[in-house]
C-alpha cells in the first residue's frame, strides 16, 4: 500500500516527535567549519547566497526540511493538506516549539513571517519573488493556518525548506532594528548564535530547547576564510573541521587524499556555473557573437583537465537532478571553426576585447577563466579576467548591471527545480538579471509556475531552456560536484548537495 502525501508527513512527524521525547546526552565537543564566504547579513529574507544556508540551516527552520536524502519532511509544520484544488494549504504547527530568545513559535510566527516577506521589507530583497503565489495567511487556530494562494505553486512545500521562508520571531524583529537582526539572528534551530564578527566568524552552541533531535555539539563554528590554500592548511593543521564548497580547488583534492587524517567527501550537487553575458553593450549584445564565443570553448576539456572529471558539461543551467533537465537538449559544440566565421560575419575584429568579472576567491573558477580566456584568444578574441570580492560581485556590480561583456554566475538551484534558476535569471527586473528582458520569455515563465500538471510543467520548463539556449543568453559551462574536505576525527556527516548543512546529529572525537 502507498502512501499519501498527508500520511507520510504525519508518519515522518511522529518519528520526529518519539525521537525528540527522548532524553539527550549532554552535548560536547566543538566542531569548526571553514566556508569561503561571509554573507553580511543573518535575515532570511536578504540573501540566496549558499554559503548563508551553510550555516543558518542551524539557526532556522521552515515549515518544511529537506536535508541530504532530498526527502521533504514535516519541521515547524506536523502536517499539511492541500484543499481547494491546490489554491489553499492547511499547515497544522508543532507545539511546544520556542525560539531561542524564548519567544513561544505559534500560528502568528507563522502570519508575522509572511508577512514581512511578502511586504515592504522583503521587496528589498532577493527572496520575495519566490513566494509570490501566497495571497495571505490566515489563523485558524494558535497552531493551525491556512496559506491562500492565488494559483497552485507545485514547488512551494519545497521552498518553504530554505532561504526566505525560514521562520522568524515576531516579537524580536519587532522591538530591534533591521541592522540588528542582521547581525543577531533568533531562529528555533539546534543551534543558537553567541557571536558575530564580520568576515572573521559566526558563533553557536547548543539549544538545550530545540524541539528535535539535540545537539550532539556543544560549539559550532563557522570560520570565513576566503583564500583556498588558506583553508586547506588549517584542515590538515586540525584547526578545521570541515572545509565546505566551493572551496577547494580541484587542484588541492590530491593533498587532502594523500593526509592520512582527512576524507574527501563529495555528493552530485544542483551548483551549475556559466558565464553570463551582457547583452544590452558591446560585442555580446549580438546573438550570434556570444554564440560564437560559446563554440570557441572547448568545455569537455576544462571538464577533464581543469575539474579531474569532478563536474558534467551542461546544456543549460541545470544538472541531471534538476526537474526541467532535457536530456536531449545538447549543448553548442566546440568549433573554433565555426565560432571564428561567425564572428567576422558579425563585423568583430581580430583583437576585440572583453572583460570576465569573476569571484576572487574561487580558484577553480578562475583557471577555468583563465582557460576561457586562452580559447576566446583563438578566435581572436582578446579576455582580461577581472577578480572581485564576492559580496562586492553579488550585491553590487551584477545587480547593477556594471559588469564586463561576462560574468560569473554559479548558482546552486537548491530546490533542484529549474523554476528557481530559470526564473531568477531571466525574467524581466529580477536580480541576477540586469541586462535582458523578453517578453515571450517572460510569459513561458510566468505560465508553468501555476501549473499542477507535472507533465505540461516539464515540457514548459525545457522550452525555457531550450529557448534560453537558443539565444545564447550565457556560456553554460559544468554541474559541479559538491567537494567537501573533513578531518577524520568527525562522525556522523552527511555531505549535503545543496551546502544545507543540519548538524545537529555531528560527533567530534
Amino acid at each position: 500500500m502507498s502512501l499519501t502525501p498527508k500520511l507520510k508527513a504525519a508518519v515522518a512527524s511522529a518519528l520526529l516527535a518519539t525521537t525528540a521525547m527522548a532524553v539527550p546526552a549532554l552535548a560536547e565537543g566543538k566542531l569548526t567549519v571553514s566556508s569561503p564566504q561571509d554573507p553580511g547579513s543573518w535575515d532570511p529574507i536578504d540573501t540566496f547566497l549558499v554559503n548563508w544556508a551553510s550555516a543558518a540551516t542551524n539557526i532556522f527552520d521552515g515549515l518544511t526540511y529537506r536535508g541530504p536524502d532530498m526527502e521533504l519532511v514535516p519541521a515547524l509544520a506536523e502536517s499539511w493538506e492541500e484543499l481547494d484544488e491546490g489554491t489553499r494549504i492547511r499547515f497544522v504547527l508543532r507545539q511546544g516549539v520556542t525560539f531561542h530568545n524564548g519567544e513561544p513559535f505559534n500560528a502568528e510566527a507563522v502570519k508575522f513571517t509572511f508577512e514581512r516577506l511578502l511586504g515592504d521589507e522583503g521587496a528589498k530583497g532577493p527572496q520575495q519573488s519566490n513566494y509570490t503565489a501566497i495571497e495571505s495567511v490566515e489563523i485558524i487556530d494558535d497552531y493551525t493556518v491556512d496559506f491562500h494562494l492565488s494559483a497552485p505553486d507545485p514547488v512551494l512545500l519545497t521552498k518553504l525548506a530554505g532561504y526566505g521562508a525560514m521562520i522568524v520571531p515576531p516579537k524580536y524583529v519587532s522591538e530591534v532594528s533591521e541592522q540588528e537582526f542582521n547581525l543577531n539572528p533568533v531562529g528555533t534551530g539546534p543551534f543558537r548564535v553567541v557571536s558575530y564578527d564580520p568576515k572573521v566568524s559566526l558563533k553557536m552552541e547548543a539549544f538545550e530547547d530545540f524541539w528535535g533531535d539535540q545537539a550532539k555539539l556543544s560549539e559550532l563554528e563557522f570560520r570565513f576564510i576566503t583564500e583556498p590554500a588558506t583553508a586547506v592548511a588549517e584542515l590538515q593543521a586540525g584547526r578545521v573541521d570541515v572545509v565546505i564548497p566551493p572551496t577547494i580547488p580541484i587542484s588541492m583534492i590530491p593533498t587532502i587524499e594523500a593526509d592520512p587524517n582527512l576524507t574527501l567527501a563529495t555528493a552530485p550537487g544542483p551548483t551549475v556555473y556559466s558565464l553570463r553575458f551582457n547583452t544590452r553593450d558591446g560585442i555580446t549584445a549580438d546573438e550570434n557573437v556570444r554564440k560564437a564565443m560559446i563554440m570557441a570553448v572547448d568545455r569537455d576539456t576544462i571538464v577533464t583537465e581543469i575539474l579531474g572529471g569532478q563536474a558534467e558539461v551542461i546544456a543549460s543551467l541545470q544538472g541531471k537532478l534538476s526537474f526541467g533537465f532535457d536530456p536531449d537538449l545538447e549543448p553548442l559544440p566546440y568549433d573554433p571553426e565555426t565560432a571564428a566565421q561567425l564572428l567576422a560575419e558579425a563585423g568583430v575584429q581580430p583583437g576585440a576585447t572583453v572583460q570576465i568579472d569573476i569571484r576572487g576567491n574561487d580558484a577553480s573558477f578562475g583557471e577555468v577563466t583563465q582557460a576561457v580566456s586562452a580559447y576566446l584568444s583563438t578566435v581572436g578574441i582578446n579576455a582580461t579576467i577581472t577578480p572581485y570580492e564576492t559580496n562586492t560581485l553579488l550585491n553590487d556590480i551584477i545587480p547593477q548591471g556594471k559588469t564586463g561583456a561576462m560574468f560569473q554566475q554559479s548558482w546552486g538551484g537548491w530546490t533542484f527545480d529549474y523554476d528557481n534558476t530559470a526564473y531568477s535569471m531571466y525574467h524581466t527586473g529580477e536580480k541576477w538579471n540586469p541586462y535582458d528582458s523578453d517578453p515571450e520569455l517572460d510569459a513561458l515563465l510566468e505560465s508553468q509556475r501555476p501549473l499542477t500538471d507535472r507533465a505540461e510543467r516539464e515540457r514548459i520548463l525545457r522550452e525555457i531552456a531550450a529557448y534560453a539556449a537558443d539565444r545564447a543568453l550565457e556560456m553554460p559551462l559544468y554541474n559541479l560536484n559538491a567537494i567537501y574536505g573533513v578531518n577524520n576525527r568527525v562522525r556522523n556527516f552527511d555531505p549535503a548537495p545543496d551546502n544545507r548543512m543540519r548538524l545537529n546529529t555531528v560527533e567530534v572525537e
